[in-house]
């Protein structure tokens, strides 16, 4: 079981940034990676189609023999996860906006969240935040079209600044001092947020989290690598192959989920 890869899903490119920590953080684990790009955004789906697709790439990567299943999306974490480990043995790492962290470190008591619309209307999103924003007031805002121009490449063009300003303006009318990046796409928009918030504003996403939890879990269920470096990627659609050398990835396979 050592051996096995640990296989990684989202939507699209996004759950790059999620991979990427988890490299560094287990260099010596094996990683098949999967991107929906058939069905994203997964955002404006509906939860029934969200669960059949996390289904069906969750049967696939068992088949792969994968040993443990990071969801690295917000979106499928949020509507389909309770199903995932209700229905598979193996383990799953899930994740979710990080206002857990942001509510704890707000001098402010006002934090603003960055998500689509699909984790802002879930039920785990509302618990969550009703556990730990109880005294804070929160600003929600929805993502609109930032996941597309993301897989488009587009995460520093001058449209994707363009959108991302109109789409925070609610948010820095109020003084948030900590944004919560809701979605795996959005970490690769540093630079351009970087432009637009002012720097009393903590860019908060949960992808060292993420890892720090799948290395709990290996140590648990005693999985951990010691000779694995190894890491395949594949497409549901047919690979935008600049698109992907962008975020460093060389070589996507497609396949049929």
């Amino acid at each position: 079981m050592r051996s096995k890869p640990i296989g990684v899903f989202d939507s699209g490119v996004g759950g790059l940034s999620v991979l990427n920590a988890l490299k560094e953080m287990l260099p010596d684990e094996d990683f098949i990676y999967v991107a929906d790009q058939a069905y994203t955004p997964y955002g404006e789906k509906s939860q029934k189609t969200i669960t059949a697709r996390a289904v069906a790439i969750t049967n696939w990567l068992v088949t792969q023999d994968c040993k443990l299943i990071v969801v690295a999306c917000n979106t499928a974490t949020t509507n389909a996860i309770a199903h995932l480990r209700a229905h598979f043995s193996i383990p799953f790492v899930g994740i979710e906006p990080a206002i857990k962290p942001a509510a704890l470190g707000s001098q402010t008591g006002v934090i603003g969240v960055l998500a689509t619309a699909g984790t802002l209307t879930s039920t785990l999103f509302q618990t969550t935040s009703q556990d730990y924003t109880q005294d804070l007031e929160v600003i929600s805002q929805v993502g609109h079209g930032l996941v597309a121009l993301i897989e488009k490449g587009e995460a520093a063009s001058e449209a994707t600044e363009k959108q991302l300003r109109q789409i925070l303006s609610p948010m820095l009318e109020k003084p948030i001092d900590h944004l919560v990046l809701g979605c795996t796409h959005y970490p690769f928009l540093r630079h351009a947020l970087k432009k637009i918030l002012p720097e009393n504003i903590t860019i908060v996403d949960c992808s060292i989290a993420v890892a720090k939890q799948t290395h709990r879990l290996l140590d648990l269920h005693n999985l951990h690598n010691s000779s694995g470096d190894t890491t395949a990627y594949y497409s549901t659609t047919s690979p935008e192959f600049d698109v992907w050398k962008s975020f460093g990835v060389e070589q996507v396979s497609q396949v049929e989920i």
